[in-house]
């Protein structure tokens, strides 16, 4: 049995190096709570279908992992052709597989950071004449800094998010946006941890996410782990509870926030939002700011994933539908930032009008959009 405090201790998604030989490393999320399975990929293509069979999930996790995968890209190349491989074709290797992992999951603006950001990184270290060792090298630090960055960004996430959150709250939370979405403690999860920590009692409310279970299967599971009193409740009994059972406050996370606070998150959010504002009950978005896009005005030009709606019609292989019916799979929707009672970030919190305050947490942050990509 895999024993999970080291788990959580080493992180979703790590770097592994044996020897000469390097391989990204995370835990199958896809197999979660029944089995804890590593995998070991040693070739980026593999890397790509693990993020695009939720293997690997959470915006900031999958940005991690598009790092590693792209440092494990040039790591395989110089394995397979040596040094005498020319720097210039190792690059456009890389320019390739960024538009590979890119493909994988469009929304989560994460991921696209992440490819970016590296790819400027080799652009830089070729300007600088490095060699092809050296690049190799250079790609594997920058991918372990953007990890060590979500790490520390998760630490003030949750330090910001439970400030909001008091003694004896009762919380509702959709999706997982704790340590198995993310390279720390998570973005939402975070929050309810850090508050949790500091000896707030709480009690959450755990939507289970329809149609994959991330709530049911993941954040059930982290926050057993974490001890914290917890209530699993399917999608449709949101409203009931904000109505009857005291919920305080709803915590979600993001895969993408646009420039005016409207936000992509996994599918349901914007109907839970829309649930709390008729309660009177506050809705924190918690993020970092490479989840922020200050490129796009609002949520409406937001690329949204549509997944296979095999996921609606069967549970794990189980049918629950009639055979050959039509069913439609949008991975995510959008909730106005009107909806929305702050964004917490690993920078503070944003309030309205968000035009304003995001602008303002992402100044000299390379976030995309801001002119510092």
């Amino acid at each position: 049995m895999t024993d999970v405090k080291r788990l959580h201790e080493k992180r979703t998604v790590w770097w592994q190096q044996d020897g000469a030989h390097g391989a990204v490393c995370m835990i199958d999320q896809s197999l979660l709570p029944g089995e804890v399975v590593i995998l070991t990929l040693t070739h980026e293509q593999q890397v790509a279908d693990a993020i695009a069979r939720l293997q690997v999930r959470g915006a900031p996790a999958i940005g991690v992992t598009a790092a590693l995968g792209m440092a494990l890209a040039i790591s395989r190349l110089r394995d397979e052709q040596g040094d005498t491989l020319a720097v210039e074709q190792a690059v456009a290797h890389l320019r390739n597989v960024g538009e590979l992992l890119r493909g994988t999951r469009p929304t989560a603006v994460n991921l696209a950071w992440s490819v970016d950001r590296m790819i400027r990184h080799a652009q830089q270290a070729v300007r600088d004449g490095c060699s092809l060792p050296e690049l190799a090298q250079g790609m594997q630090a920058e991918a372990q800094a953007i990890a060590g960055e979500d790490f520390e960004a998760c630490l003030r996430m949750g330090e910001f998010g439970a400030t909001l959150i008091a003694d004896g709250d009762t919380l509702l939370t959709h999706c997982n946006t704790g340590w198995l979405a993310t390279a720390g403690w998570g973005s939402a999860l975070a929050s309810i941890y850090v508050a949790h920590r500091s000896g707030k009692k709480l009690h959450i409310f755990v939507d289970e996410t329809r149609p994959v279970l991330q709530g049911a299967r993941l954040t059930a599971w982290e926050l057993q782990q974490e001890g914290i009193p917890l209530t699993l409740i399917t999608d449709s009994m949101a409203a009931h509870f904000m109505r009857y059972g005291g919920i305080k406050g709803v915590f979600v996370g993001a895969d993408r926030i646009a420039a005016n606070g409207d936000v992509a998150n996994k599918i349901g959010t914007y109907g839970v939002a829309v649930l709390a504002q008729a309660h009177a009950i506050p809705f924190y978005v918690v993020a970092p700011r490479s989840t922020i896009d200050l490129s796009l005005a609002s949520g409406e030009r937001i690329p949204m994933e549509q997944r296979n709606p095999d996921e609606i019609t069967s549970i794990r292989g189980i049918p629950i539908a009639p055979a050959g019916i039509h069913a439609a799979n949008p991975a995510f929707d959008v909730t106005p930032g009107s909806y929305i009672t702050a964004i917490v970030t690993d920078a503070g919190i944003a309030r309205p009008p968000y035009n304003q305050s995001l602008r303002a947490l992402c100044a000299g942050y390379h976030a995309v959009g801001t002119g510092n990509v």
